[in-house]
């Protein structure tokens, strides 16, 4: 699986800790092991002309998704998604720093819950309606407990796991 994380934020990340989050999700949600994601860390200037032009909604966001293939979760157990590109998810950790601050939890995990919230959206979830938030929220949160007790149990180390998806 390659998953790039490009930090151009000028704020400092763990980047090898997206990358490992990005590859539990996508594992958990059995994207094919040759798959594509490219994680991009930019500052509220660049978020808020994306945000503007994709969105028409003015100043920063938090998190945008840009889908490329469409690929969707795998199905049986034995059989992951298709290959492809899944997309991008681009961050602001400026405004995840301020949402942090108000909802009571450190910026790092409000940073992994966009990114499992973007990568959510490539794979064609959404919130718009009451069941889909229900739907998408509540497996964002699983995905978000698994992580955790995953990344706590190796130490917050990179550590090998089973692969799911193959």
């Amino acid at each position: 699986m390659s998953i790039d994380v490009a930090n151009e934020s000028g704020v400092p990340a763990d980047e090898e800790r997206l990358s490992r989050l990005a590859r539990y999700v996508l594992d958990a949600m059995r994207i094919h092991p040759l798959a594509e994601l490219s994680i991009v860390l930019v500052d509220e200037e660049p978020m808020t002309e994306l945000h503007v032009r994709w969105m028409d909604e003015p100043g920063p966001t938090d998190v945008l998704s840009f889908p490329m293939d469409e690929l969707r979760p795998g199905g049986q157990e034995d059989r992951p998604s298709e290959p492809g590109v899944l997309g991008d998810v681009i961050i602001c950790p400026q405004v995840a720093a301020r949402q942090a601050e108000k909802a009571g939890h450190s910026a790092q995990e409000e940073t992994d819950m966009l990114c499992t919230h973007g990568i959510l959206h490539l794979l064609g979830y959404d919130h718009a309606e009451p069941d889909e938030h229900k739907e998408m929220f509540g497996l964002q949160g699983e995905l978000l407990s698994g992580w955790r007790a995953d990344e706590g149990a190796a130490g917050g180390r990179p550590h090998e796991r089973e692969d799911t998806a193959r």
